[in-house]
């Protein structure tokens, strides 16, 4: 890599730590830059340079905000065991996708959590948790299910899921919202990068330059 791309890297990891702090998506910065930066790199092992830097960002993120922010661990607890699970499902799936089958789905995919992002305008002004039916608890748990498993399959916009989900289902406010999908977001994160790890796909030197960028922009 050379020096150019990856200053536009670091670039991208700080101000992705700056937007996934604020309300999630920052992978829609960070993980194409990486993808540009190195062409011709196993997408598993940018995937898993990504989460090296992402956790450390989201970890950064939840830590402010458990400090000012009531985080109800109760319902986060168990939601980031399922969601630390569904994550570690993801990774080993696309450690299993062949890189020519899974490079150009990245734009496909980009462009559809890109689009997602732009069009969401329903953000909660107004703090009111509610309390939910096993049906609707079990709901909530299968969709932070298949938002942990595609985080760790792919990853860009999951903090805004994340969010939305809070919003919609749980009636939590704007910041609630965040604080808890950064909690939950931080065991996807580290789930993921559990495993890439563990598989050699992490660009360490890499990675934990960009972690720095990270937190310094959450």
């Amino acid at each position: 890599m050379t020096d150019l791309a990856l200053g536009a890297v670091l670039g991208a990891a700080f101000l992705a730590g700056l937007v996934d702090a604020m309300v999630g998506g920052g992978g829609l910065i960070q993980l194409p830059a990486l993808f540009a930066a190195l062409p011709v790199a196993p997408p598993a092992t940018l995937l898993g340079t990504s989460k090296l830097a992402g956790v450390f960002g989201t970890a950064s993120a939840a830590w402010r905000y458990s400090r000012t922010v009531a985080i109800p661990w109760r319902l986060i607890v168990p939601a980031g065991a399922v969601a630390f699970a569904a994550s570690l499902a993801g990774a080993m799936t696309v450690t299993s996708v062949p890189a020519g089958v899974f490079r150009p789905l990245v734009p496909l995919l980009l462009s559809v959590v890109l689009a997602y992002t732009l069009l969401r305008r329903d953000l909660g002004a107004v703090h009111a948790p509610r309390t939910l039916s096993r049906g609707a608890l079990a709901a909530g748990l299968a969709t932070i299910a298949a938002i942990g498993f595609y985080d760790g399959f792919f990853g860009p916009g999951t903090g805004s899921f994340l969010m939305l989900l809070m919003i919609r289902l749980y009636g939590f406010d704007f910041v609630h919202a965040a604080a808890s999908a950064r909690v939950l977001n931080v065991a996807t994160n580290a789930s993921a990068l559990a495993w890439f790890a563990g598989h050699g796909h992490v660009l360490w030197a890499v990675g934990l330059a960009m972690a720095v960028a990270n937190v310094a922009g959450s």
